[in-house]
Formats: C-alpha cells, sequence, structure tokens
C-alpha cells in the first residue's frame, strides 16, 4: 500500500506534481471544451491535505460525517472522496434506495467499502424499501447494479443494523458534533427525526445534494430524482429544525465533465484508480449512448464541496417545500420567492458555484484518494 505524501508547504496556487508538490507559479492550461472546465488549470485555494502525513491518520480537526447514500455511480465517487479527506471522519455510511433497490444499496456500500479500504472503517447501514416510492430510470445511465457491473458480492448483513438506527445512535452518542451529507433520498433521515422526536435538534449541519429550484428536474419536467423518489421524507426533512443547505440541480448540472477527466485520474495500479476508471469509463458512454451528451455531470461530489468548500458557492436563504401529491409535479421543491413572502425562510440554498475551483477540487480529492490506495 502506498503512503499519502503531501507537500508540506501550503499550496494556494501552482501547478503541482503527482506527489503534491509544488512546482513553479501558476500557469493556464488548455480547457477541456470550448467554455468548459480544465481540471489542470491551478486554483488559488488551500490544499486540505497538505497535514496529513500518511495514509492511516485522521486530521485532529476532522468534522465528524454521516454520508447517507444510494450508489449510483455519482455517489461513490464522492465516497472516494470522503474517505480519505482529513478533513472528515466519516463515522457511517448508510445505504438507502434510490439510484437501484435496497438489498442492491447496502451492497453496493459495502463493496465500495471493502475496495477502497479506508484509514478507518465507518459503520455500515442498512437500506429498507421506501413504501410509494417512484421507480428510478437511471439504471440505463448507472448500470444494472448502478455501480457499471462492479457486481458486488452480498456480504454477511446478520450484525448490521437499520440505517435510520445508526443515524439516530451516532446522533445521540455525538450531540450537536455530526453532519449528515444526504446524496440520496432523505427516507433514512426522515425516519430516524420521526423514530426519535427532538433528533434533529442534535445535527451539526445536514447537506442535502438534490432539489430543482429554479430550473427544469432530470426525471421530470419539475422535480430532480432524489425529491422524487420519496417526496414525503423530502418534505419531512426540509420542514425539520435543524440548519440545513441544498446543492440543487441548478448548480450541480452546471459542473460538467469531459473525457479529458480520465487523463487526471489516479492510476488504475491503485484500489481508488481501478474503480474510478470502471465507473467513469461507463458514464461516459452511457451519457453519450443515452443522451448524447460528450461531458457528464457528477451531482454528489459537487455537493459534497458544499460541506467541504462552502465558500465556491454563493447561498441565499430560501423558503421552500416539496410537492407531494401532484399528478404531474411530484417532488417539485417549491420556492416562495413572492414580493411579500409568506413562508418562513428554512434552508440555505446553493445559488451558484466556481465551476474551474470546483473541478480541481473534486480531481484533487480523488487523485490523494489515489496515493491512499
Amino acid at each position: 500500500m502506498q503512503g499519502c505524501r503531501v507537500a508540506a508547504s501550503e499550496r494556494a496556487g501552482g501547478q503541482y506534481n503527482d506527489s503534491g508538490d509544488r512546482l513553479g507559479p501558476p500557469r493556464r492550461q488548455s480547457s477541456l471544451a470550448e467554455g468548459r472546465l480544465c481540471v489542470s488549470r491551478s486554483v488559488e485555494t488551500k490544499s486540505p491535505f497538505r497535514h496529513l502525513a500518511d495514509n492511516r491518520t485522521i486530521a485532529p480537526m476532522a468534522r465528524k460525517v454521516i454520508i447517507d447514500c444510494d450508489p449510483g455511480i455519482d455517489d461513490a465517487i464522492a465516497l472516494t472522496m470522503a474517505l480519505f479527506d482529513p478533513r472528515l471522519e466519516v463515522l457511517a455510511v448508510t445505504a438507502t434506495a434510490g439510484t437501484v433497490d435496497a438489498d442492491q444499496a447496502t451492497t453496493n456500500v459495502q463493496g465500495l467499502i471493502q475496495q477502497l479500504d479506508p484509514p478507518k472503517y465507518p459503520r455500515i447501514g442498512v437500506a429498507s424499501p421506501c413504501e410509494g416510492a417512484a421507480v428510478s430510470n437511471d439504471i440505463v445511465l448507472h448500470g444494472s447494479d448502478g455501480l457499471a457491473g462492479c457486481n458486488y458480492e452480498p456480504s454477511d448483513r446478520q450484525h448490521r443494523h437499520l440505517s435510520e438506527k445508526i443515524i439516530s445512535e451516532l446522533l445521540r452518542q455525538h450531540p450537536n458534533q455530526v453532519s449528515l451529507i444526504c446524496l440520496g433520498p432523505l427516507t433514512n433521515v426522515a425516519r430516524a427525526f420521526q423514530r426519535e422526536p427532538g433528533l434533529e435538534s442534535l445535527v451539526d449541519r445536514l447537506v442535502v445534494s438534490g432539489g430543482a429550484v429554479a430550473c427544469p428536474g432530470n426525471i421530470s419536467p419539475v422535480a430532480e430524482m432524489n425529491m422524487y423518489f420519496d417526496p414525503t421524507a423530502a418534505r419531512s426533512v426540509i420542514e425539520s429544525a435543524t440548519t440545513k443547505s441544498l446543492v440543487p440541480l441548478d448548480v450541480t448540472d452546471q459542473v460538467e465533465f469531459s473525457i479529458e477527466l480520465i487523463e487526471n485520474l489516479p492510476s488504475k495500479q491503485t484500489r481508488a484508480g481501478q474503480l474510478l476508471h470502471k465507473l467513469l469509463l461507463f458514464a461516459f458512454r452511457s451519457y453519450v449512448q443515452n443522451l448524447g451528451r460528450e461531458t457528464i455531470s457528477l451531482y454528489d461530489p459537487v455537493a459534497l464541496l458544499g460541506f467541504l468548500e462552502p465558500e465556491l458557492f454563493t447561498w441565499e436563504d430560501m423558503a421552500i417545500d416539496i410537492e407531494t401529491r401532484g399528478e404531474l409535479t411530484r417532488g417539485q421543491t417549491v420556492c416562495d420567492a413572492r414580493r411579500h413572502r409568506e413562508w418562513s425562510l428554512n434552508a440555505e440554498v446553493a445559488r451558484s458555484i466556481d465551476t474551474t475551483a470546483a473541478v480541481n477540487q473534486i480531481v484533487r480529492g480523488l487523485r490523494f484518494a489515489g496515493q491512499c490506495t
């Protein structure tokens, strides 16, 4: 296993080699595509990885998080970033149905963690079916197993706990210290809050990947997939008293990646690199074949940046709700933007993003994961 070597000095700009050493001043490279993003362009931000000396260490000030996800290619990319980021202490990865069904989601979470073999193994939460859930059409973009045909074998779940139970236990164990990063439908969080009234007051911060505030949806004309899948849960969480940050489709869809991303991934000789190459090559092919697009979106890694790098975004306090019953509007994110607003402000919503910086931070995170594996 390779160690995680990083530059001792602050990476505040300039060019870096694969080990993180600074080579020179900032210099612009050729762009990925006209009007799009350049993953090799330097970004004047401090590297979050400069304090990590080896791959079995968690930074002293790491923030405790639970990652709730429905893997999903973009979930797997975000999970790869998070498990090796020294700013995070991932206490648990809780599976939820969404892109794939509950059993497959649990299998995917277990398989990803076993393949990546992170410095500290998180607890794994088992997903349970969601009554009345919508049928996802994401299989065409993610593969029959949700992960481009990784086809992980189900492992023993005899001693595993349901996702909502793990969320409840960890919030009680670490009151006001644990943040929830929700990359899939909000079923587990809603169940945890319903299971223990007042639990939401123990959450440090809740970041949600989802919603379409002022843009078309991606699963219906008006709805984003995570809200559409379980709108009742989404509404329950949005209405809860916890501090919420929403990173909607309006922002995540702004960040596009071209095929040149593959050249910037970790070596396929690393565990992370092997996984990333498989997932992303499949994603590029499926976007071309099914959407006619040569670029891909990675919603969940961008949403993860909403927690890790909030300064890359502009945020606005908004009054939002989720439609639960509409025949044509199920899962729609509704905002009270009237001049004389009647709804209360209840969420911080990302409205724009520094796309170049976002791409660079995602690539750096993935390359660092490669150095650790």
